[in-house]
């Protein structure tokens, strides 16, 4: 409801020809999309196997399309040549989305890692993998999704570990020295293949070895474009799309927002900051109720971090959103039977 009176306001605010259905419909999609797939799993009951199953079922394809980025660049020093995001060695995709992508199967990977590796065997193949698409990841040099990747691994690993039992801590602790080193010999690999631009890119410079002036590679100065049209527009926020207008209008170049944090509060104003509350604060409801889920932190992390670096490109965000609202309980209830008492004759 909240995202209905941008739509009137875009009406008198967007330029004569633009594309009024196509432009609204970009921009409000990605926002539908999270209401749906959050209503749909608001406060539904799954237990923590079913939980490995539906993740289980998100990174097969995405050790798909890892295979397919490997067979589309096999030689990856052909397509680099500077320490810029490569749509060559993302596939022919968007670096930046496919990075994300990725960036989720790092996550998931290491999320089976730690609770779906019962055996030595499964500890390295998991490991293997873990690897292999975080090799791919990196090589995108696209940092955002190996970050916020690696940012929310640790945040499930630190409740994981605080909520299993004294006797599993050890084995969680040798677990996550072996991620440690299969992150490690990944980096080195990437470096080598990239002839270390990874290294440089990562460092924030260029493929001569310079300092790069904006370590946020001009999302920065959208982020502040943004936060300027709230503050002038505050009440009812300058329209749906209007930002990215604005940039047609003024550069001459409409470069689509990478921040939806941003980007709802210009584009929607007090309506923007009520959404921004009910996104952030009402999961936190379900958190109450349920402690013991420790996804959830580590979902919200993934969630929060994906939009403030790509925004809302593709649907994948706003799944691992709807993901954190699910009440996710024990496998089996403890059943409580009352002893009888033998009968005295």
């Amino acid at each position: 409801m909240f995202l209905v009176p941008s739509v009137f306001v875009a009406s008198t605010t967007l330029s004569f020809d633009v594309n009024f259905r196509t432009n609204i419909a970009f921009v409000l999609s990605g926002p539908v999309c999270l209401g749906v797939a959050a209503l749909f799993c608001y406060d539904k009951k799954v237990s923590f196997d079913e939980m490995s199953q539906i993740l289980l079922y998100m990174v097969l394809p995405i050790i798909t399309h890892t295979a397919y980025v490997y067979l589309y660049t096999p030689n990856l020093e052909e397509v680099l040549t500077s320490a810029v995001s490569n749509r060559e060695a993302a596939g022919g995709f968007g670096a930046n989305q496919v990075a994300g992508i990725l960036g989720l199967g790092m996550f998931i990977m290491a999320i089976r890692l730690f609770t779906k590796s019962p055996s030595f065997r499964l500890k390295i193949i998991n490991a293997l993998l873990l690897g292999l698409i975080s090799f791919r990841a990196i090589t995108t040099l696209s940092r955002g999704g190996v970050i916020t990747a690696i940012a929310s691994i640790l945040v499930f690993s630190f409740f994981y570990y605080i909520q299993v039992s004294s006797k599993k801590r050890n084995d969680i602790i040798g677990i996550f020295a072996l991620f440690c080193i299969s992150l490690t010999i990944t980096w080195f690999v990437s470096a080598s293949q990239t002839g270390g631009l990874t290294n440089l890119r990562y460092a924030n410079k260029d493929h001569l070895g310079r300092e790069r002036e904006d370590l946020t590679t001009g999302r920065g100065e959208l982020f502040a474009h943004e936060m300027e049209g709230f503050i002038t527009n505050p009440f009812f926020g300058i329209g749906s799309s209007r930002a990215k207008d604005q940039r047609i209008e003024i550069e001459g170049q409409g470069v689509t927002s990478h921040s939806e944090f941003s980007r709802t509060l210009a584009e929607h104003g007090m309506f923007g900051v009520v959404i921004l509350i009910i996104l952030l604060f009402k999961p936190l409801d379900i958190r109450v109720k349920n402690k013991r889920n420790y996804y959830f932190f580590a979902f919200m992390a993934f969630w929060f971090l994906t939009i403030n670096h790509m925004s809302m490109r593709i649907a994948m965000p706003a799944f691992i959103y709807a993901l954190a609202l699910l009440q996710v309980t024990n496998d089996k209830r403890s059943i409580y039977r009352k002893q009888i008492k033998p009968q005295t004759v």
